[in-house]
C-alpha cells in the first residue's frame, strides 16, 4: 500500500531524482505548500537533489496593493469601522498600518470571515448609531465565492465591502511575463485548482511551455 509519509519510498525518490543530475527551478503558488516544505525539511532535501523551490504569490495578503491598504487606513481614520483578517491589520501602508490606526483610536475589528462583519453591522444598525462597517475582503478563488454569496443577501445599509480579491492565473502570467525568473515548472495551488479546474492553466502552459 502507498503511504504519503513512507520514509523508504521518500529516500528512493530523492535518490532517483539526484541521480538524474538535473537543475530545476520550481515555483509553488500556495502558502500551505511553503509551510509543508519547511515543516518537513523538504527544501533542504530537494536542493540536494538539484531542485530549487521558489515561493510564488501564494499569500493573498502579501499581494494586496499599497493603494488598497491606504484605502482601508483612510476609511478607518474617517470614523468607519474596518473589519478584516488579522494578517491584514499588520500590513504597512505608506506611513501607517491598520494596527497603528487602531492604536490611535481607530475602530479596527479582526474577524474570521465576512459573516462576522455583517453581524457587527447589523448590531450597529439595531443600536441605531448607524456606524458604517467596511469589510476588507482578501483571498483568491477559494474565498471570493463566500464574499459574493453574502453580497447577494439583503444586507444592512451600513455594510459595504472593499474587495481585494485576486485571480491566480493572471498573477502567474504577470510573473512569467517579467522574464526575470527561469522556471522549469509550477506547483499550482490545490484548493484554487479544484475550483477553477485545469483549463484555467492551459493558455499559460501553451504560452510559456
Amino acid at each position: 500500500m502507498f503511504h504519503l509519509r513512507d520514509k523508504e519510498l521518500s529516500k528512493l525518490i530523492a535518490k532517483n531524482l539526484k541521480d538524474m543530475g538535473m537543475e530545476l527551478n520550481i515555483m509553488h503558488v500556495c502558502g500551505t505548500h511553503q509551510d509543508t516544505i519547511v515543516k518537513f525539511g523538504l527544501d533542504t532535501i530537494l536542493k540536494e537533489c538539484g531542485v530549487n523551490i521558489i515561493q510564488g504569490p501564494g499569500c493573498p495578503v502579501c499581494v494586496t496593493t499599497p493603494e488598497e491598504i491606504e484605502m482601508g487606513i483612510k476609511l478607518a481614520e474617517s470614523g468607519v469601522t474596518i473589519a478584516t483578517f488579522g494578517d491584514m491589520v499588520r500590513v504597512p501602508g505608506a506611513e501607517k498600518s491598520l494596527q497603528s490606526v487602531k492604536a490611535g483610536g481607530g475602530d479596527i475589528r479582526v474577524v474570521y470571515g465576512i459573516n462576522e462583519a455583517v453581524e457587527l453591522a447589523e448590531k450597529f444598525y439595531r443600536e441605531g448609531n448607524g456606524k458604517e462597517v467596511v469589510f476588507m475582503a482578501v483571498g483568491f478563488e477559494t474565498t471570493a465565492p463566500a464574499t459574493a454569496a453574502v453580497l447577494l443577501r439583503e444586507l444592512p445599509e451600513n455594510f459595504s465591502v472593499v474587495s481585494c480579491h485576486r485571480y491566480i492565473p493572471p498573477a502567474l502570467v504577470r510573473i512569467l511575463g517579467m522574464g526575470e525568473i527561469a522556471l522549469d515548472g509550477i506547483i499550482d495551488p490545490g484548493h484554487v485548482s479544484v475550483i477553477i479546474g485545469a483549463k484555467a492553466y492551459e493558455e499559460i502552459s501553451r504560452q510559456y511551455g
